[in-house]
C-alpha cells in the first residue's frame, strides 16, 4: 500500500492510464473481429471496408503505446494480404 502522497497520485495516475489502455485494446480488439468476421462470411466489399476502418485504428494504438508499432503493422499487413486473398 503506498505510503506518500506521491505514490498514492502514482497510483490514481497508474489506475487512470491502465482504463484508458484498456479501452483502447478493446476497441482495437473490435475492430480486428469484425475484419476477420467479414473475411470469414466471404464477402469482399464488407472486409475491405472493415480493414479500411480498422487500419487507423491499429495505428493509433501504437502510437499511444497500447500496443508496440511493429506489432499493429503486422497484424495490418496480415489481415490486408487475406482480404486480397478473398478477391482471388
Amino acid at each position: 500500500m503506498a505510503n506518500t502522497t506521491s505514490a498514492k497520485k502514482a497510483t490514481r495516475k497508474i489506475a487512470r492510464r491502465t482504463a484508458i489502455n484498456k479501452a483502447r485494446r478493446s476497441r482495437v480488439r473490435t475492430f480486428i473481429r469484425q475484419v476477420e468476421e467479414a473475411i470469414a462470411s466471404g464477402d469482399q466489399a464488407a472486409a475491405a471496408a472493415a480493414l479500411k476502418a480498422a487500419q487507423p485504428e491499429l495505428m493509433r494504438a501504437a502510437t499511444k503505446g497500447v500496443v508496440h508499432a511493429n506489432t499493429a503493422s503486422r497484424k495490418v499487413s496480415r489481415l490486408a494480404s487475406r482480404v486480397k486473398a478473398l478477391s482471388a
